[in-house]
């Protein structure tokens, strides 16, 4: 496979088609969040990041990924098996007894691409900047990547670590929030609004910028961009509007697919919807 945008293409509808089947055959999960993002995690594995799947815990030399809104783990368990961590096999085990590929990802299965246990949401950008932070005392030239949902922002722990990043010059990481407006019990602008997140960002002093999260040409020359930008004295935040439920019309929009499986009919709809282009496992 080439990193050619028509063939992230191809890979992120193959993802997508995982994650609906991963939450179908277990009968739970997080399907909403996991499509909107496949776009993201597909560019960031098969064509940003520099990483080695033949897995180490420290990173070093690598640019490293924190999931911190754990909940969508089958589009990460997904992306990380399609980039050769683990056998593409293994996602038919997810949320059953004895899999390492739990609900929220943990590092006790040692699950070969997974840093943190995350889904306690709220923690993930502090993690990131402890790692950005410890690859700058190791002069270490890695980037730190790192997800975040718009919903979990309402979690007092991400306003302490956005002012500390910039505080302290963290410029070697980039955060993403995920802005799909829904989150498990509505839309976050009827749950607890986030007003200006772009202002609110800057007045912290981070470099803000704004994509698409479901155009792929637009997010990787985004994330490339965000690339050029490290080593500036800022750290930097993209704010990446995305679709809940992306690729699937019957789920695009809704927070009702946060975090519910969708029946034997609703599978065949949503496959007749996404292609198949390497392979079903």
């Amino acid at each position: 496979m080439t990193t050619e945008i028509s063939d992230l293409e191809k890979m992120a509808s193959q993802v997508r088609r995982d994650i609906i089947k991963m939450v179908y055959e277990c009968q739970s999960g997080h399907p909403g969040g996991s499509l909107g993002c496949a776009d993201y995690l597909v560019a960031l594995y098969f064509r940003v990041m520099k990483h080695n799947p033949e897995f180490n815990m420290d990173g070093a030399g690598e640019d490293l990924f924190f999931l911190s809104n754990g909940h969508i783990s089958p589009v990460f368990y997904s992306v990380l098996a399609r980039a050769g961590y683990f056998d593409v096999a293994e996602l038919k085990t997810f949320r059953k007894l004895n899999s390492r590929l739990q609900g929220h990802p943990t590092t006790h299965e040692h699950l070969p691409g997974i840093r943190i246990a995350s889904g306690s949401l709220g923690q993930g950008m502090s993690v990131a900047i402890g790692a950005a932070l410890t690859k700058k005392i190791n002069k270490d030239n890695g980037i730190v990547f790192s997800l975040h949902g718009d919903g979990e922002l309402q979690e007092g722990q991400n306003w302490e670590a956005a002012m500390f990043a910039p505080f302290n010059k963290v410029d070697n990481l980039i955060c993403t929030v995920d802005v799909n407006g829904q989150q498990i019990d509505g839309p976050t602008s009827k749950v607890l609004d986030l007003m200006n997140l772009e202002a609110k960002f800057l007045a912290f002093g981070w470099d803000v910028m704004h994509t698409d999260g479901n155009n792929m040409k637009e997010l990787v020359a985004t994330l490339e961009e965000a690339k050029s930008k490290t080593g500036n004295g800022k750290p930097i935040m993209i704010l990446m509007k995305t679709e809940m439920g992306k690729g699937v019309d019957f789920m695009e929009g809704s927070h009702k697919w946060h975090g519910i499986a969708p029946n034997a009919e609703q599978l065949a709809e949503a496959f007749t919807q996404l292609e198949e282009t390497f392979g079903d496992f």
